[in-house]
C-alpha cells in the first residue's frame, strides 16, 4: 500500500506554516491547487483529495484568484475554500488579446525550467523574455536544450544560451531519454516544484512525459517544413514525479505579454543598465548624445547593438502593459489633439483655413 503524503511532500514549508494562526489550526486544513477548471479547482493533501468551488478573495485585483501552485485553507468539514496563503514565488502576465487583466500562470514554484531545442526554435529573445519572467519572481531559471541528440552543434546552442546570463544553468539533453534526463535531479527533489515553460513543439510534453514515466500528456510532432511545433498541452496542471517533486506542464504562451516585471529585465540586462548609468546625461536615449557609453560600448564591440534593441522592445513592451486603460486613453487624446492642432497650423500657414 502506497505511503501517504504528508505536508511537506506537498512542497509545503515553514513559510507556509508561519502564515497560520491557532484559529486556522483548528478549524482549517491546507490544500494545495494541483489544476484550475471553470467550474472547479482540483486539490490535494493530507487530509482532502478532491475537487472544491472556485475561490476569489474579497477585492478586486487580478492576483486575488487561485492559479495551480496556490495553497488554501478550506473548511475541515464542508471543504469550502476560505483563504489563499501569500504566495513564496507567482508568475503572472497581461492576458492575452486587449484585455488590460492580469492572468496568474503558476504559484509557489522552486524551478523554472525554460525550455528550447536545438534547431530553427531556439531563440535568444524568447530565451530573454523568460528569464525577465524568472528573475522577477525569485525563481532558479535553468535552460533545458531538447533534441540535442539531433544535431551535433548543441554545445553551441548551450554557449548562446549560457551567455545570456551570469552563472545561467543550461542543460542539453535527449527529452525521450531517461538517463539523459538524470542531469536535472537536482532540481527534482522531494517538494520541489518545477515550472515547464517554452514555445509549442519544443519538447515540453516529451520531456514531462519522460520525467512522469508515462504518456500523462498528449504529444505532436514539428512541421518539417519550418520545425515549428504544434499547440499540445491546453491548461496547467501539477503532476507528481516518481522521486516526488511536482511538475507543471504549461501552454506554449503564444502572446507572452509581460507586465510588472521592470526589476526582471533590468536583472537579465544587467551590462545595459551599468553602461547607462555612465551617460553623461541621465535621459540619454542612446542614439547620438554626446558622451554616451552605450553608443562607445556598441563601437568597440562590448555591447552587441541587437542586445540593445531587444532590452528597448521589452522595455517598451511592459511599460505599455502597465499602463492603465484611463492613462492610454489620456495619452492617445493629448496625441490626436496635438495632430489636429498640427493639422491646422499648416493649413493656416498655406491660407487654407
Amino acid at each position: 500500500m502506497p505511503q501517504a503524503l504528508g505536508l511537506t511532500d506537498y512542497g509545503w514549508t515553514p513559510f507556509f506554516q508561519s502564515q497560520l494562526d491557532i484559529n486556522d489550526i483548528e478549524t482549517l486544513t491546507p490544500v494545495r491547487v494541483m489544476a484550475v477548471h471553470r467550474g472547479h479547482l482540483d486539490v490535494a493533501g493530507p487530509d482532502y483529495d478532491g475537487p472544491i468551488p472556485p475561490f476569489t478573495e474579497n477585492g478586486a485585483d487580478d492576483e486575488a484568484v487561485t492559479t495551480v501552485g496556490d495553497w488554501l485553507l478550506i473548511d475541515a468539514a464542508t471543504h469550502r475554500p476560505r483563504k489563499i496563503l501569500t504566495r513564496a514565488s507567482l508568475f503572472k502576465r497581461r492576458a492575452a488579446g486587449t484585455s488590460r487583466r492580469t492572468q496568474l500562470i503558476a504559484a509557489n514554484v522552486d524551478t523554472l525550467f525554460i525550455v528550447s531545442s536545438c534547431n530553427q526554435d531556439f531563440n535568444i529573445a524568447r530565451l530573454e523574455r523568460y528569464l525577465a519572467l524568472a528573475r522577477e519572481a525569485q525563481v532558479t531559471p535553468l535552460i533545458v536544450l531538447t533534441k540535442a541528440d539531433l544535431t551535433g552543434d548543441a554545445q553551441d546552442y548551450a554557449r548562446q544560451a549560457q551567455a545570456l546570463l551570469p552563472g545561467l544553468l543550461v542543460e542539453a539533453v535527449d527529452a525521450r531519454n531517461p538517463e539523459s534526463l538524470t542531469c536535472l535531479d537536482a532540481w527534482l527533489g522531494t517538494g520541489q516544484t518545477v515550472a515547464v515553460v517554452g514555445s509549442s513543439g519544443v519538447g515540453k510534453s516529451t520531456l514531462t512525459n519522460t520525467l512522469l514515466g508515462t504518456e500523462a500528456i498528449a504529444t505532436q510532432g514539428i512541421r518539417e517544413d519550418d520545425a515549428k511545433g504544434r499547440h499540445t498541452t491546453t491548461g496547467r496542471a501539477l503532476h507528481r514525479l516518481p522521486g516526488g517533486a511536482w511538475l507543471m506542464d504549461t501552454p506554449g504562451m503564444r502572446e507572452l505579454q509581460l507586465t510588472d516585471v521592470q526589476d526582471g529585465i533590468d536583472d537579465v540586462f544587467a551590462d545595459v543598465v551599468a553602461l547607462a548609468a555612465e551617460c553623461r546625461f541621465p535621459d540619454c536615449g542612446h542614439n547620438t548624445e554626446p558622451g554616451c557609453a552605450i553608443r562607445d560600448a556598441i563601437d568597440g564591440g562590448e555591447l552587441d547593438a541587437d542586445r540593445l534593441k531587444r532590452y528597448r522592445k521589452l522595455i517598451a513592451e511592459e511599460r505599455f502593459n502597465n499602463e492603465s486603460l484611463a492613462e492610454r486613453r489620456a495619452r492617445f487624446k493629448a496625441f490626436g489633439k496635438m495632430t489636429r492642432n498640427s493639422q491646422k497650423n499648416k493649413r493656416l500657414r498655406r491660407g487654407d483655413g
